[in-house]
C-alpha cells in the first residue's frame, strides 16, 4: 500500500460511516420507544439518496472529474453531521417529550450523509481503478472495501465503547464521524489524483446510462448491487434485535459488540483476505463461493441453538465480504469504456438500503424477528442466480 493512497482509503473509511445507520435503528428504537418499522427509516433516507444522486453525480463526474465529486461529497456529510451536534446530540441526549423533534433531526443528518454517501461511492470506485495496476482493479477495490467495513464497525463498537467508559450515549456517533470527515477533507486536498480517462463518448448522459440497462447482463449485475446493499443493510440493522428479542441480550450493553463480531468483523477480514484470494481464485468463481457460504448462514440462523445462530451470522457476515467489490469490479472491467455511467448506475443500486430493511421491518412487526430473515434469504437466492451467470461464458457485446 503506498502512503500517497492513505487520503482515499480514509474516503472509503467516510464511506461507510452512512453503513451505521443499520445499528442506528436498534438504537433509535431503544432510546425512543418507536416500533421497528419506524426506526427502519434512518437506513431508508439514507440510501434513497443512492438512488436520486447516483446517476447525476455521475454524470457531472464525467464534466469535473473525481475529486472534485470527492470534496462535494465529503461537504454535504460534514453538513448533515452538524445538524444533530447543533441540536445538543453529542453524548448527552436529552429524551422528553420533544423526542420525536430529535429523531427528526436525526433522519435530517441522515438523509445528507447518506446524500454525502452516495456521491462519495460514485467517484471514490473508479477512483481505485486510477491507481491499481493493470488487472489488480478487483484485488484493490476489495482492499479499499475494507475500509468501508472499518466505518461501517464504528456505529458498532463506539457506542457500547463510549458507553462502558464514559457513560456517553451514541449520539457521540456525530461529533466522531465528523472529525473523520473533516480530516478526510483536509487531506485529500493535500494530494494530486491522476485520473484515467478511457471512454469510448465524449461524455455521459442519461440517455448512455439507462441504454447500459438494455444489456441484458449489465441490469442483472445493477441488480445484484441492489439486493446485495439491502440485504447487509437489513443485516446489520435487524441481528441486534434478532438478539434483543429471541436471546435477551441488550442492545446497547452487548448486542452491538456482538453483532459486529460475528457480521462485520468477518465482513473486514474477509475483505482483507481477499485481496490475497483472488490472487489465486479468479472473482467469478469466488462471487459464487461467497454466496453458498452465506446461504449455509441464514440456515442456521433459522436454528433455535443460541450458538448455531451466533455460527450461522459469522457465515453470512464472512460470505457477505466481497460480493459488491467483485459485482462492482467486474461489471466495471467487463465495460471499462462506460466507467462513469457505470459507476453512476451501481452506486444509485445502493438504494436498495432504503427499501429492504423496511421490508424486514415490517415483517418483524407483523410476525416474528425471525420470520422476518426469510426476506434476506430470497434476496440471496438471487445473488446465486447472478453469480451462476458470471461462471458461464458470457459474451461482451456493445450498448
Amino acid at each position: 500500500m503506498k502512503i500517497k493512497t492513505f487520503p482515499v482509503y480514509l474516503i472509503f473509511l467516510a464511506m461507510g460511516l452512512i453503513d451505521s445507520v443499520g445499528p442506528m435503528v436498534s438504537l433509535a428504537k431503544e432510546s425512543f420507544k418507536i416500533s421497528t418499522t419506524m426506526a427502519s427509516l434512518l437506513p431508508m433516507l439514507g440510501y434513497i439518496m443512492y438512488g436520486l444522486l447516483s446517476v447525476p453525480i455521475g454524470l457531472l463526474q464525467d464534466k469535473k472529474g473525481k475529486k472534485f465529486i470527492m470534496n462535494l461529497g465529503l461537504s454535504i456529510a460534514l453538513t448533515g453531521l452538524i445538524i444533530p451536534i447543533v441540536s445538543g446530540m453529542f453524548g448527552k441526549m436529552v429524551v422528553d417529550s420533544s423526542s420525536l423533534m430529535q429523531f427528526y433531526k436525526i433522519l435530517a443528518a441522515i438523509l445528507l450523509l447518506g446524500a454525502g454517501g452516495a456521491i462519495l461511492q460514485v467517484s471514490g470506485n473508479p477512483v481505485m481503478r486510477d491507481i491499481s495496476e493493470a488487472g489488480q482493479y478487483s484485488k484493490n477495490l476489495s482492499l479499499a472495501q475494507s475500509f468501508i467495513t472499518i466505518g461501517s464497525s464504528l456505529g458498532f463498537l463506539l457506542p457500547v465503547v463510549m458507553f462502558h467508559a464514559f457513560g456517553l450515549d451514541w449520539s457521540i456517533l456525530f461529533p466522531i464521524f465528523a472529525g473523520i470527515v473533516l480530516i478526510g477533507i483536509i487531506w485529500i486536498n493535500s494530494i494530486r489524483i491522476r485520473e484515467r480517462s478511457d471512454s469510448t463518448e465524449n461524455h455521459a448522459t442519461f440517455r448512455s446510462c439507462l441504454r447500459l440497462l438494455k444489456n441484458g447482463y449489465i441490469f442483472i449485475m445493477v441488480a445484484g448491487i441492489f439486493i446485495y446493499c439491502g440485504v447487509e443493510i437489513a443485516m446489520s440493522a435487524h441481528v441486534p434485535i434478532l438478539l434483543k428479542e429471541k436471546f435477551n441480550v441488550s442492545v446497547e450493553k452487548m448486542g452491538l459488540l456482538i453483532s459486529w463480531s460475528l457480521f462485520y468483523l468477518p465482513i473486514l477480514s474477509g475483505r482483507f483476505l481477499g485481496s490475497w484470494i483472488m490472487s489465486r481464485i479468479t472473482p467469478k468463481r469466488l462471487l459464487l463461493l461467497t454466496v453458498l457460504l452465506s446461504l449455509i448462514g441464514f440456515g442456521l440462523i433459522f436454528s433455535n441453538s443460541f450458538v448455531l445462530t451466533l455460527l450461522g451470522i459469522f457465515f453470512v457476515g464472512l460470505g457477505f465480504a466481497n460480493i459488491f467489490p467483485l459485482i462492482f469490479s467486474i461489471t466495471i472491467d467487463y465495460m471499462p469504456g462506460h466507467t462513469n455511467a457505470l459507476s453512476g448506475l451501481m452506486v444509485s443500486a445502493i438504494i436498495g438500503g432504503a427499501f429492504i430493511p423496511p421490508v424486514m421491518g415490517m415483517v418483524a412487526d407483523s410476525f416474528s424477528i425471525q420470520i422476518a430473515f426469510i426476506v434476506p434469504v430470497l434476496s440471496v437466492l438471487y445473488l446465486l442466480c447472478v453469480a451462476i451467470v458470471n461462471n458461464v461464458n458470457v459474451s461482451k457485446t456493445g450498448v
